[in-house]
C-alpha cells in the first residue's frame, strides 16, 4: 500500500490534539514518531487506523480499545455522545438521557464523558450510580421516562473491546435503535466529528441516580414470578457465575426478593474485572468459558449451573450429566433449548390466565417456538436477529434468540435480560422439583409434546472482512441443491425482499423433513455464521442430522 505520508501524519496530529486520554495520546505519539520515515510497518498500521471511521449502526459502536477513529476511545465516544444529543434536539425528542456502564476497561470513563458532553448540550442527564447490568439501564429508560438511554458495554466481546449501545424512549418504549434512526444518529455524529471535541461545552451538574432506581428494577423483576413452590432449603441447588461481569449483586438481590435461595458462587469470577483473567473469551457460549462454574457445580453437587455474560443481558444454563468415562459433569443447554422451556412456560401461563398475545424469536432461532405458540392458540412472529427487533413485536408475551438472549416480561424491560431469565429458570426448576421432575425431565416432556428438535452452528472467523462478502456471493452464485444428502426444497434470499423483513444479507435453505439451514454474516464479530435446525422422532436422530448438515456446509463457508 502506497502511503501519502504527510497528509496521514497531519490527520494523526489533528486527532492527537483533541485526545484527552493520556494513554491513547502516548500510544498515538509513539506511532507518529515511528511512522515518520514512512518505510516501516508502523506507517502501514497508522494508515490503517485512520483509513475510515468506526461505523455507528443498530448495534451502536463496538470495537477494540485504542487510538484513532476506528477504535473505541474518548474521542470517538465524545463524538458519539454529542451526535446523539444533537439528534435528540434536532428531532424534537425528549431532551433527557440515562447513561449506564459495566465493568470493562474505560466503561466508567466513557460514561462520564458522555454525561458531561450531553449535559453541556443542555440535556437532562442521569448517570447510573455504579457499574450495573445492561438490563438495569434498559429498565431505567422506561422507568425514568427519558428520551434515550446509553449503555457503555461490549457485552460478551473479547476483553480488549468496548462499546456504546443506544436505546430510545417515547414511542420506541425503551427498545434499542433500528433503521433509519441509526443512520440519522450516525449523520449527527459525523457532523460533530468534522470539528474538534475541544470545542464542545462540558458540564458536570448532571444527576447521579440513587440506589432506589436499582431497587425499583429488583422489585419489578422479582414480581415477574410467583412465590416459590418450595422453601429455600428444599429448592434445587444452584451455582452462579458472573464471568467477571457486573451481574452478581443485582442478581442476588432479585433472587432474594423473589424468595429464592442465594446460589453458590464461583469466587474466581464473581467480582467485576475488565481483564477477564480466567477466560480467554468472556462468552458463556465459547468452549471452556464455563469450565470453572461446571467444576464448582460438580464439587457442591449442584442441580443447576447458571452463568450471566459480563453485562448480564445473556444467560447460560447447564444441568447434571455424565462424562464419557462415567464421571459427573454438566451439560450446557443450547440457547434454543432454554428458549423452548421458557417459551413453553410463558405460553402455558398465558393460556391458563386466558391471555392472548405473541411469542417471537429471531429468524435464526429454532422453529420449535412456533409449534408451542400454535398449540396454545397464540400468535408467533419471526424477526431479524437482535433484540432491537424481537422487543418491538406487538403484543409480545415472550421472545428469545438462540444467542442466549431471553425477554421474559416485556412490561419490565424491552430487551434481553439475563437476570430475569435466570429468575424464571429458578422458578421453573423449583416448580418441577416440587412435582418430582427436573429441567432434564422437562426437556424430555417437550420432545414428547412438540417433537425432538436439535440445533447447531458453524462459524467461520475471517481476518479480512471482504472474505465475508465473497462467501455470501459464492453461495448466491451457486446455491446448493442438497446438503449432507438431504434435498434443498427451497432457497430464500432475504436480499430480494421477504414479506415482513427489510432486505437483509441472509440466505435460508429449507430441506426435506422440516430441516433448515440459514447463513448470514455476524452483526457484531468478523464471522459468517450458519444456523442448522432439525426435528425428528428422537433427539439422537435429530442431532445426527444436525451433524451431517454441519459437515456438509462447513466447506461452503470456509
Amino acid at each position: 500500500m502506497t502511503i501519502a505520508l504527510e497528509p496521514l501524519l497531519a490527520t494523526a496530529r489533528t486527532w492527537l490534539a483533541q485526545d484527552p486520554d493520556p494513554a491513547t495520546r502516548d500510544e498515538l505519539e509513539a506511532a507518529i514518531d515511528a511512522a515518520a520515515d514512512g518505510s516501516g510497518p508502523e506507517a502501514q498500521e497508522l494508515a490503517a487506523r485512520f483509513s475510515g471511521r468506526l461505523a455507528f449502526g443498530t448495534a451502536g459502536l463496538r470495537a477494540e480499545l485504542g487510538y484513532g477513529p476506528l477504535r473505541m476511545n474518548r474521542v470517538v465516544v465524545t463524538q458519539a455522545a454529542a451526535g446523539l444529543a444533537r439528534f435528540l434536539i434536532d428531532t424534537g425528542r425528549q431532551r433527557s438521557v440515562v447513561i449506564g456502564y459495566d465493568g470493562r476497561v474505560k466503561s466508567d470513563v466513557f460514561a462520564r464523558d458522555s454525561a458531561e458532553v450531553m449535559r453541556g448540550l443542555g440535556l437532562d442527564v442521569t448517570l447510573l450510580p455504579s457499574a450495573l447490568p445492561t438490563p438495569v439501564l434498559a429498565f431505567a429508560v422506561r422507568h425514568l421516562g427519558v428520551g434515550a438511554g446509553v449503555m457503555v458495554t461490549a457485552s460478551h466481546n473479547p476483553p480488549r473491546d468496548n462499546g456504546y449501545k443506544v436505546y430510545l424512549g417515547g414511542e420506541d418504549d425503551g427498545s434499542q435503535i433500528v433503521p433509519p434512526v441509526d443512520g440519522s444518529i450516525a449523520d449527527s455524529i459525523d457532523a460533530v466529528a468534522a470539528g474538534s471535541i475541544t470545542q464542545l461545552v462540558r458540564a458536570t451538574d448532571y444527576t447521579v441516580a440513587s440506589s432506589s432506581l436499582v431497587d425499583a428494577y429488583v422489585s419489578a423483576t422479582a414480581a415477574t414470578v410467583p412465590a416459590p413452590a418450595l422453601a429455600p432449603e428444599a429448592q434445587p441447588k444452584v451455582v452462579y457465575t458472573a464471568m467477571h461481569g457486573v451481574g452478581w449483586e443485582t442478581a442476588r438481590a432479585v433472587f432474594e426478593a423473589a424468595g429464592f435461595a442465594v446460589p453458590t458462587t464461583v469466587p474466581e469470577q464473581i467480582e467485576p474485572d475488565g481483564a477477564f483473567p480466567t477466560v480467554s473469551f468472556p462468552n458463556p457460549e465459547e468452549p471452556g468459558a464455563m469450565d470453572l462454574s461446571i467444576a464448582r457445580g460438580v464439587a457442591v453437587g449442584a442441580d443447576l449451573v447458571i452463568a450471566n455474560d459480563p453485562d448480564a443481558d445473556r444467560l447460560a444454563l447447564a444441568i447434571p450429566s455424565t462424562s464419557d468415562t462415567g464421571e459427573p459433569t454438566f451439560r450446557r443447554l443450547s440457547g434454543n433449548e432454554v428458549g423452548w422451556l421458557l417459551g413453553w412456560r410463558a405460553a402455558a401461563r398465558a393460556a391458563a390466565a386466558g391471555v392472548t398475545g405473541t411469542l417471537a424469536a429471531s429468524i435464526v432461532s429454532s422453529p420449535a417456538l412456533a409449534r408451542v405458540a400454535a398449540r396454545h392458540g397464540l400468535e408467533y412472529r419471526d424477526t431479524l436477529t437482535g433484540f432491537k427487533w424481537v422487543s418491538r413485536v406487538p403484543g409480545l408475551l415472550f421472545g428469545y434468540e438462540e444467542a442466549l438472549g431471553y425477554l421474559v416480561d416485556p412490561q419490565v424491560v424491552r430487551d434481553k435480560d439475563g437476570i430475569s431469565a435466570a429468575l424464571s429458570l429458578l422458578d421453573l426448576a423449583t416448580e418441577l422439583a416440587a412435582s418430582g421432575s427436573s429441567i432434564a425431565g422437562q426437556l424430555d416432556a417437550f420432545a414428547a409434546e412438540f417433537g425432538a428438535f436439535a440445533s447447531g452452528q458453524v462459524a467461520t472467523r475471517v481476518d479480512d472482512l471482504s472474505r465475508i462478502g465473497e462467501i455470501m456471493a459464492a453461495l448466491r452464485a451457486t446455491p446448493p441443491s442438497s446438503l449432507g444428502g438431504v434435498d434443498v426444497l427451497a432457497t430464500t434470499d432475504y436480499l430480494d425482499g421477504v414479506e415482513g423483513f427489510p432486505p437483509s444479507d441472509i440466505l435460508r435453505y429449507d430441506l426435506t423433513g422440516d430441516a433448515r439451514v440459514i447463513v448470514r454474516p455476524s452483526g457484531t464479530e468478523p464471522k459468517v455464521k450458519v444456523y442448522i435446525d432439525t426435528v425428528a422422532a428422537s433427539s439422537a436422530e435429530a442431532q445426527s442430522l444436525v451433524d451431517a448438515l454441519a459437515a456438509a456446509v462447513r466447506p461452503l463457508v470456509s
